[in-house]
């Protein structure tokens, strides 16, 4: 049975992390076998490390600050990951902008959370909530060199509700982010032959 093992980079508490480990990890999707083989994150405090640590994966720990630019720590990551026989990576909350020293080796997703391409960077949900949009929702993305701009792979969108708080409607992106990553893994990996 063939074997896809997939990379999840990550800098913060870990949910989408989770949500891959426990809907990807050593499971079967169309007679392909998929396991995530390696999780980085560049923050030793990072969340998602016991979430890591809970499924039997001890995580890298590759600081950004151990390294004097960009493209040294991106070189670090491509090194790891190219050793790994990684057949996918995904970024899930990893926070770093990556240069072509990484964007031109490796395959990689990120999990956006607007509908791109509107609000890219880091404030994309704050941005997203308090916009005159109807809708809002989340995107999966080829990463490319330029921030939040790759070719779209998956959207899904929900009609914004009059009222909604900030904190339910942050609820509700996160929701979809761990529907839609796991989904996104699956059909790159398992349903057409890359």
């Amino acid at each position: 049975m063939p074997i896809k093992r997939v990379a999840v980079l990550f800098s913060g508490s870990g949910s989408n992390l989770e949500a891959l480990l426990e809907k990807l990890h050593n499971k079967v999707f169309n007679g392909t076998k998929i396991e995530i083989a390696l999780t980085i994150t560049n923050k030793k405090d990072a969340g998602g490390i016991k979430r890591s640590q809970k499924f039997g994966i001890e995580p890298e720990l590759i600081e950004h600050k151990d390294f004097d630019s960009r493209e040294e720590f991106d070189e670090a990551l491509v090194r790891k990951i190219k050793k790994e026989n990684i057949d996918l990576t995904v970024l899930a909350g990893f926070m770093r902008i990556l240069t072509p020293v990484f964007t031109n080796q490796i395959k990689a997703i990120n999990l956006h959370p607007s509908l791109l391409p509107l609000f890219k960077g880091a404030n994309a949900i704050k941005e997203s909530f308090e916009s005159n949009e109807p809708r809002a929702g989340v995107t999966v993305h080829w990463v490319s060199e330029e921030l939040d701009s790759g070719e779209i792979i998956a959207q899904k969108s929900f009609e914004k509700e009059k009222k909604m708080s900030f904190e339910k409607f942050k609820e509700k992106i996160h929701k979809i982010e761990h529907e839609i990553l796991p989904e996104t893994v699956i059909k790159l990996l398992c349903e057409k032959m890359n």
